[in-house]
């Protein structure tokens, strides 16, 4: 029903815009066209980077213009698609979530202090998004504002009305610390702004029309070049007759000449439609190598969608052959792209994989970077910004991910030297979750007895490095830590080191020394080996952060995506471990909802106890294709993406988090997953296409044919590869790259003998 109210609105808005805002700019440029749905055209038609702009508990995604996987990102200032009201604009968003710089919006009202923070109320129906371009009208204001980005730079276009009291444009710091502004000749701004404590970052631009300087300090405004450059908060104001200004710039985080070379570079004689145009014409490209055919117009639009969220991060941060590392506070010289902005705990599963099948040279420059990073800071990160790792969540999981990689055959980058990092992040960094540094105390305990130790309820903390809030996330690490010593392991394999691959093929079943057999649960101990004695579905405190993370025990239960004959052991075998499967889905919370999201506010998309909405459950739904039912995998597959992926402002079931809910439903939606990345296998489901090419390296072409497919038929009757019968639901990703055809006939009942594991 919103779709359809959105489409009628969408279908009224220029007609509103050519009545209302040509009124108001009849004398500028950027006219009713421009706040038109300019929505492209092909698959561009599908994004709308409005969808999930409100979160269903915790953090909506963000409306993002950029070039894909570029520096140069800004959405407008506010809380979310709810708050009708913009604060500023950023020239750029340095990385996800964690800061922005120099703030710009237009003026027509008279100076007070607070005129910089002061709201700016638009209209949602007046707005366009798209990925290389934004508008909107600032109804109080009657302001029209345009923007569109380059690689390193970007392009406002500020239209104001005829008769305007005052035309200032306010320009302003979003950090503290040093910052400075320079005007030359009322139209050439320098600035530099001091991001996240000690790192400067450059602006250079170009105003169109030249403006009267002044600044705001100590409460009162003054006119004046000198006020201009002694302000932290700036404005220039224009003559009556200037109706409309463009502001063109380029940022640089390696100096203020960079900044200048960064400008001349990519916007010498380039108008804004030059930009605009180009920027649409790298979406579409990028998009474009996977090509969907079939399914409703309401899937077309979240997948596209969740694909242009795939390639918003990382992001390159090269400029002429070099970039400032945040590693290790120094300028290097490359001779190729360098990479940041990737939160692994989130992507590891789904973004990483998608890549390394629609973009496997990209993704080697990202491993070349995590490697140089580990080079840089004596530590493979975990979550590479630009300041540098951004201790988050828990896991050394870059270790899966190069393993993956790697055994995928991406071997351009320093594997040796990956190898190297991995290895020392297992052996010497502490696993406390939201640190960094060496090991602790309770590390050490993991490493002699296989589990991490966690304390009893309300038992006081003993290790002064474990986080406030985040806490030990006991049972969380050990399980997670097992992983990542597998991806060790592995990887020691590959390389030929026997002595290590066979110590970590043990720590790799280290998830066995928390699995309580009595309750059928992965259970914490302390640091003697005590059983703790807590409910797994509510105890733990915030996110059950105690024990678990972000979710409770019951999504943990599964968190052996390694080992999944090792676990169904554990459960009693395949009957048992598919019942237990079942009630996963179908387990009451034992509470109400309000009291349950009070303490697990990030295990939103629930169904039973599973939660759609967080990271750690992506792979659970498929593991029906190791039972007797795989049946059920293609039935759960189609109710989640169907309950919790809508193209609404309400569509993405949790925090995006840079791409990794959204690359669930990518592949989710053309039929297959990565289940168990290091492991170079891919897992049906039941795709909601009925035919999908993805553009492979070497003008190959991998197709997913499902002629028949629809919202009924979700069920797979057989299956084919490359013309031979197909009795089970894996495939390799050998057999992917080579290019060819997976043929499934949907219909829609379940045929129960096919693809049933004979494990």
């Amino acid at each position: 029903m919103l779709f359809k109210l959105l489409k009628s609105f969408l279908s009224l808005r220029l007609s509103i815009t050519s009545t209302v805002i040509v009124v108001a700019v009849s004398s500028s440029s950027i006219n009713a066209q421009d706040l038109s749905n300019n929505a492209g055209t092909g698959i561009l038609q599908f994004v709308d980077p409005k969808i999930g702009n409100v979160g269903l508990l915790l953090q909506p995604t963000r409306p993002t213009v950029q070039l894909p996987n570029q520096m140069i990102r800004m959405y407008p200032d506010r809380s979310d698609y709810i708050d009708d009201q913009i604060t500023a604009f950023p020239l750029n968003i340095v990385s996800h979530r964690l800061g922005q710089v120099f703030a710009i919006k237009p003026w027509t009202q008279s100076l007070t202090r607070d005129s910089w923070k002061r709201k700016m109320t638009y209209d949602h129906e007046l707005e366009v998004t798209r990925p290389w371009y934004y508008a909107t009208y600032l109804i109080d204001d009657e302001i029209n504002v345009a923007f569109t980005a380059g690689r390193k730079t970007g392009f406002y276009q500020f239209a104001f009305p005829k008769n305007a009291a005052a035309k200032k444009i306010l320009l302003d710091f979003y950090n503290p610390g040093k910052a400075s502004w320079n005007l030359i000749n009322g139209r050439v701004l320098e600035g530099m702004e001091t991001y996240h404590g000690d790192i400067p970052i450059y602006v250079y631009g170009e105003f169109s029309e030249g403006g009267m300087p002044g600044g705001e300090s100590a409460g009162k405004i003054t006119g004046g070049l000198p006020a201009f450059r002694a302000g932290r908060h700036v404005y220039l104001e224009y003559s009556e007759n200037v109706t409309k200004v463009d502001f063109r710039y380029a940022v640089s985080y390696i100096s203020p000449a960079q900044a200048r070379a960064n400008f001349k570079e990519e916007l010498t004689g380039r108008s804004f439609e030059d930009l605009k145009l180009s920027g649409e014409a790298e979406w579409k490209n990028t998009l474009g190598n996977i090509h969907v055919e079939g399914g409703t117009e309401a899937q077309r639009r979240a997948f596209y969608t969740a694909y242009y969220r795939c390639n918003e991060r990382m992001v390159d941060i090269t400029e002429d052959g070099r970039y400032y590392s945040g590693f290790d506070k120094r300028v290097h010289s490359t001779n190729r792209p360098f990479y940041v902005d990737d939160w692994t705990w989130d992507t590891y599963l789904a973004l990483h994989p998608l890549r390394a099948i629609v973009n496997p040279r990209m993704e080697e420059d990202m491993l070349a970077s995590y490697v140089s990073q580990y080079e840089q800071s004596g530590w493979m990160p975990t979550f590479p910004v630009l300041f540098g790792d951004h201790a988050c969540m828990n896991g050394f999981h870059s270790s899966i991910m190069l393993l993956d990689d790697y055994r995928k055959g991406l071997r351009n980058f320093d594997f040796k030297k990956g190898f190297e990092g991995m290895l020392k992040n297992a052996t010497q960094a502490t696993m406390l979750p939201w640190r960094n540094g060496p090991k602790t105390a309770l590390d050490d305990v993991y490493f002699s007895k296989g589990f991490f130790p966690a304390l009893h309820k309300d038992e006081p903390e003993t290790e002064a490095q474990v986080d406030g809030h985040e806490r030990r996330q006991a049972v969380a690490v050990t399980l997670g830590a097992s992983y990542d010593d597998w991806a060790v392991g592995q990887m020691a394999q590959e390389l030929g080191d026997g002595n290590i691959a066979a110590t970590f093929a043990k720590r790799a079943k280290n998830y066995r020394t928390l699995w309580n057999s009595v309750n059928g649960m992965f259970m914490p101990k302390d640091g003697k080996g005590n059983w703790i004695d807590i409910d797994p579905k509510f105890d733990g405190g915030s996110g059950g952060r105690d024990y678990y993370d972000e979710n409770n025990g019951w999504t943990y239960l599964w968190q052996v995506q390694h080992d999944v004959p090792g676990l169904m052991e554990l459960m009693g075998g395949k009957a048992k471990f598919e019942a237990r499967l079942d009630q996963l889905f179908r387990e009451p919370l034992g509470r109400s909802r309000y009291e349950f999201w009070s303490k697990f506010p990030d295990a939103t998309g629930l169904v039973g106890e599973f939660s759609m909405g967080n990271e750690p459950s992506f792979f659970i739904p498929y593991l029906y294709n190791f039972t007797s039912s795989p049946w059920k995998t293609q039935k759960h597959i189609r109710l989640l993406m169907d309950l919790w992926y809508k193209d609404n402002v309400f569509g993405i079931p949790g925090d995006e988090d840079g791409g990794g809910m959204s690359a669930f439903l990518v592949f989710s939606s053309m039929g297959f997953y990565p289940f168990s990345p290091g492991t170079p296998d891919y897992t049906i489901g039941s795709p909601v296409f009925t035919k999908v090419e993805i553009s492979l390296p070497g003008g190959k072409t991998f197709t997913v044919s499902a002629p028949n497919c629809s919202v009924v038929n979700k069920y797979i009757q057989r299956a084919s590869l490359n013309g031979k019968p197909l009795n089970s639901t894996w495939f390799t990703h050998a057999q992917l790259a080579a290019g060819g055809t997976l043929e499934l006939v949907m219909g829609p009942t379940p045929n129960k003998q096919w693809g049933v594991s004979k494990n």
